[in-house]
């Protein structure tokens, strides 16, 4: 194995771990917007922003040490960002009802 496939390789595992991590914040979010209607709870936005920071804090260190291109990392965020204030609007909605 080449040092470039070995550098291949773990470039694509460091892909798949983000990608496994934004989809468990991206549950939380879909749980969250399901229970929109029955209840609210400020602990679990709390809970999504931490997420979420600890999140990006990931993907920065991922991008400066070269395991993922800067242009996925802001993709893979920018993602979970949409469908978060996607959330906060919904939430906004409800509580201004």
């Amino acid at each position: 194995m080449t040092s470039s496939d070995l550098q291949e390789q773990i470039n694509l595992r460091a892909i798949t771990l983000l990608q496994e991590d934004a989809d468990k914040i991206e549950k939380l979010i879909e749980v969250q917007m399901e229970n929109l209607a029955t209840r609210y709870c400020p602990l679990y936005e709390e809970v999504l922003d931490t997420q979420m920071y600890g999140f990006s804090r990931q993907v920065d260190f991922a991008v400066r040490v070269g395991l993922v291109q800067e242009l996925t990392g802001k993709l893979v965020l920018s993602k979970l960002e949409r469908n978060l204030s996607v959330l906060y609007e919904a939430l906004n909605n409800k509580a201004n009802s």
